[in-house]
């Protein structure tokens, strides 16, 4: 992956740091850095290395959403269908934790890759900007599923028909964020953070994720058996294993995934 022009990818400490990089355009989505940015995120899944990945922007902003300057596609369902759905599900059904890192502005279908991942931190300076009704067009990539989970529905239309600019602080009222922190230190407390989440046992944080994700769809008795399906798994697993003998022996207990 050495070789992208508009994504970076690094990995230490089992994180896996991708971010995008475009900054002349607000890292505006291209079909490069479309290409590019799910090559990296399923590389970032595959990698038996990664246990979390971090997902930021490069420059003053997370991204400007869809690079306008490229051209309006003749069918615009084909390209989200095609182009950009695959990378927004490869986050939301990865087994591993994604967090996004805002930077300045999240805007249009850049607020939906940063509402996207499982957790997001934001700069005191950023915002999410639901910016579609500025232009005469509908919300896309996943931001209306979001929005409307998190806010309810009249403030999600709200929102939407406001174009509003949620700042941080906002954000972190309404829970679409979990932490704010200066934007000097963005990137130095999301990878420790991603590298505190790292130390924890994967098979619990993946089915934790799937749960959540499963909750999302399942009533009350379904999201119980479901869980216990989960839970056999993880019952069984040497982690839980190693985590109750490192309980007993009063020291960290070192997780491999098994």
């Amino acid at each position: 992956m050495s070789d992208f022009e508009t994504v970076r990818y690094a990995v230490d400490e089992g994180v896996a740091l991708i971010t995008l990089n475009r900054p002349a355009v607000m890292n505006a989505f291209n079909g490069q850095m479309r290409r590019e940015l799910l090559a990296a995120v399923r590389g970032a899944i595959d990698d038996d290395a990664v246990r979390v990945v971090v997902l930021t922007g490069e420059g003053r902003g997370f991204s400007a959403g869809a690079d306008l300057a490229d051209g309006i596609p003749p069918l615009v369902q084909q390209q989200i269908d095609e182009e950009y759905k695959p990378v927004l599900m490869a986050i939301s059904e990865a087994p591993k934790p994604f967090i996004s890192a805002v930077n300045g502005a999240a805007a249009g279908i850049g607020s939906s890759f940063a509402m996207a991942c499982d957790l997001t931190v934001m700069a005191d300076n950023a915002y999410i900007y639901q910016a579609f009704m500025a232009i005469a067009l509908v919300p896309d990539g996943g931001a209306t599923w979001h929005l409307v989970r998190q806010l309810g529905r009249k403030r999600a239309f709200e929102v939407i028909v406001e174009g509003e600019r949620m700042s941080a602080a906002r954000c972190l009222e309404l829970g679409l964020a979990n932490r704010v922190v200066p934007a000097e230190r963005l990137l130095e407390e999301t990878l420790a953070w991603a590298r505190a989440i790292a130390k924890k046992a994967p098979l619990a944080l993946r089915y934790s994720k799937e749960a959540l994700n499963k909750a999302m769809q399942l009533d009350l008795a379904d999201t119980i058996s479901y869980e216990a399906k989960l839970q056999n798994i993880t019952f069984i697993s040497e982690d839980t294993r190693e985590g109750v003998q490192a309980f007993f022996e009063k020291r960290p207990p070192v997780f491999k995934g098994h």
